[in-house]
């Protein structure tokens, strides 16, 4: 940090918020490769630049040294593309739900409650994969576009989890093994 940033950050706590311009120019552009590199748009890390350093101008006074601002502000961004991943993975969420209760209706349940009852049970990256490819009736490569993620990816995701369906079917439950002993 050069002497200059920590004039100006002693400036902005002293009540000189127009100063806080020249820090931004100083770490603008480093902080956009950053947020870039971490959220794969130039966009998205435009929009998490700009919140980062609104929320390091209002925190300001929570920095300990002047001296560390820069890595001060690199949790900052963190923590912002981490926020933004997460409101993305929501949204894709209700999107999902959104395009499986609007669609035509799909296969209706079964009436085998435990194969559902061992859906519900899945990770949820599991189960998401699984209710799109069968009840949503939507191929591989459909939930792969969706999901934006590998044909791979989805393809081992199912097998995998047919193979947790597999055994959490093929164990009896606890009520069924009672009953039996009785």
């Amino acid at each position: 940090m050069s002497e200059n940033d920590k004039y100006y950050i002693e400036r902005c706590l002293d009540g000189h918020p127009d100063d806080f311009r020249y820090i931004v120019r100083r770490y603008q552009g480093v902080l956009l490769a950053h947020l870039a590199g971490k959220l794969g748009s130039r966009d998205k890390a435009e929009e998490a630049a700009q919140e980062s350093f609104v929320r390091a101008y209002f925190n300001m006074n929570k920095l300990r040294s002047p001296s560390s601002f820069f890595s001060w502000l690199l949790g900052i961004a963190d923590r912002v593309a981490k926020e933004h991943h997460r409101k993305e993975m929501l949204h894709q969420q209700r999107e999902v739900i959104r395009s499986f209760s609007a669609e035509a209706p799909g296969p209706e349940l079964s009436q085998d409650y435990g194969l559902e009852a061992a859906i519900a049970e899945l990770p949820e990256s599991y189960r998401r994969i699984v209710l799109l490819r069968y009840y949503g009736g939507r191929s591989c490569s459909e939930v792969a576009q969706q999901l934006d993620l590998p044909l791979g990816t989805v393809t081992k995701t199912l097998s995998r989890a047919y193979a947790m369906l597999r055994k959490s079917l093929q164990q009896p439950s606890e009520t069924e093994s009672c009953e039996v002993q009785k």
